[in-house]
């Protein structure tokens, strides 16, 4: 990578990279970049694709309902409702 990539790069990210860091910036680019066609050269056929490395399973709470039913009370609070729902101004033509 040179200068003018890395100053592209950074425009478009909207980073700030002195000139003097540019020489860094572009070394570290580099190893990113080939660390990357490191790992995509490894031949994953056969290998199934998994959400976690542990195959961990969440712990779900039971399915229980525990608020009371308060339609009724918060649809009087309404300045208008019908139906069970509350009715607002039209907003989009």
């Amino acid at each position: 990578m040179d200068k003018s990539e890395i100053d592209k790069i950074a425009t478009l990210a909207r980073l700030r990279v002195s000139p003097a860091e540019a020489d860094e910036v572009a070394t570290r680019i580099g190893g990113i970049l080939t660390l990357i066609d490191q790992m995509q050269s490894v031949d994953t056929a056969g290998v199934e694709p998994l959400a976690h490395p542990l195959d961990a399973v969440q712990r779900l709470r039971a399915d229980e309902v525990t608020e009371t039913d308060r339609r009724d009370e918060l649809l009087a609070l309404a300045p208008s409702s019908r139906d069970g729902l509350f009715l607002v101004p039209k907003v989009i033509e």
